[in-house]
């Protein structure tokens, strides 16, 4: 894969199925009783270079499999799918749940089955959510659960996450009750349909969500593929282990922008935020880091991935951030702002993008616009040239920290904050 397509992607960058019932997720009100328990942002199926192209082919008579690590614990538990993005209504044959084994394999015993509306298929009208009935299945934080899909049709192209940084795999025929791995013989690390997993009866009682809200450094570009190492898993182990355990939901979209929608790199932050931040079950808070693909986008030369991609100024960005503050405070959720981390020597940086990042970053921490402030880019500033990341903190692209860099980003946010 070529620099210019990495960062183009990456940069901070149907048979008749059985009887089905039609479900949204209006059918139980997410608020009442369900907290989130992890969470990712949808974006539409697009072909790429860099792995297998599941989202733009679909699923036919076949099995997909996908690892999540949840963030709150509970007694019972439901899965969110969405069809946000698909050209026709998606037919569902069954799915399953079960506690995460090795690779694509799951533990035996724990399997459970999947209904919607008591029914184990179901249809999901084009633009909608489906939310599963609860089943009873004990979790606990930080737990990984894997949820396998099945689609006896053609479901067309696929909704889907396209920077997971974990492994989904796909085996042909229905294996919704396999607790093995033999059938799963292709991988990729994207999730599919798979939106949002939420839990209740969680010991200790009940805690309000964090929503960690960005491109791909908070999709966790550069960290450990499987580790669970991004920056809002980082922050989630460092609540917990000061006692203040709650659910850090990840709706980071890497490439995205705040201000222009991409065909590949999901719709612009102002347009998505209400879904895919405010719309998440009991959300307190959210943290925003958003811009340098702006900015980055705006100095490099056009391509189908990156288009509208006008020069942007740092007026332009504060005008979306306000947009931004004013959303969540007319949802009553307080909202952190996040400064934009250095990127000297990376593809697309130029001085005028510096100047840009060194203003929008000024009036993050001076306007009193934000409920708090977090200042991630003098958390990974190398002290011998600000404008650069740490090179103990840099994964190699002077753009996306590695897992050491997440950490530090974790450590700067004040927990009184959130």
């Amino acid at each position: 894969m070529s620099q210019v397509t990495k960062v183009m992607l990456i940069a901070a960058l149907t048979t008749a199925p059985l009887a089905a019932s039609s479900v949204s997720a209006a059918a139980e009100p997410r608020g009442s009783r369900w907290d989130g328990a992890w969470a990712t942002a949808v974006q539409r199926p697009f072909k790429n270079d860099w792995s297998p192209a599941w989202a733009d082919e679909g699923f036919n008579r076949q099995s997909v499999r996908q690892v999540v690590r949840i963030g709150a614990g509970g007694s019972r538990l439901r899965i969110r799918l969405s069809n946000a993005y698909g050209a026709a209504p998606l037919h569902l044959t069954g799915a399953s749940v079960a506690r995460t084994g090795e690779g694509a394999a799951v533990l035996p015993g724990t399997i459970r089955s999947l209904t919607f509306r008591s029914s184990a298929a179901a249809t999901i009208p084009v633009g909608e959510q489906l939310v599963s009935d609860p089943i009873a299945l004990p979790v606990r934080p930080r737990e990984r659960l894997t949820v396998t899909l099945y689609f006896q049709g053609a479901t067309g192209p696929s909704t889907f996450h396209a920077l997971a940084m974990e492994m989904s795999y796909r085996a042909g025929g229905d294996h919704l009750r396999d607790p093995g791995a033999g059938a799963f013989t292709e991988s990729t690390a994207s999730w599919y349909y798979l939106d949002g997993v939420e839990v209740t009866g969680r010991p200790g009682g009940r805690k309000r969500a964090v929503v960690a809200f960005g491109d791909s450094i908070t999709d966790g570009y550069g960290s450990t593929a499987g580790a669970d190492a991004r920056y809002p898993d980082a922050l989630a182990e460092r609540l917990m282990a000061q006692g203040r355990a709650r659910p850090v939901l990840n709706a980071g979209i890497a490439g995205n922008k705040v201000l222009n929608d991409s065909t590949c790199l999901g719709e612009k932050a102002t347009a998505r935020f209400q879904r895919d931040a405010l719309d998440q079950p009991r959300v307190r808070t959210v943290i925003v880091l958003e811009g340098i693909n702006d900015i980055l986008h705006s100095e490099t030369p056009p391509s189908p991935c990156t288009v509208p991609n006008p020069r942007v100024t740092a007026q332009e960005l504060i005008a979306g951030y306000r947009k931004l503050i004013r959303t969540a405070h007319a949802s009553k959720v307080r909202i952190v702002g996040a400064t934009l981390p250095p990127f000297k020597g990376a593809y697309g940086y130029t001085e005028r993008g510096e100047e840009v990042r060194e203003a929008v970053n000024k009036w993050i921490r001076s306007s009193r616009e934000y409920d708090a402030v977090v200042d991630f880019d003098r958390a990974l500033a190398d002290p011998a040239d600000l404008d650069r990341i740490r090179p103990a903190l840099d994964s190699g692209d002077h753009l996306h920290p590695n897992d050491a860099g997440y950490r530090i980003m974790a450590a700067a946010v004040d927990l009184d904050s959130l």
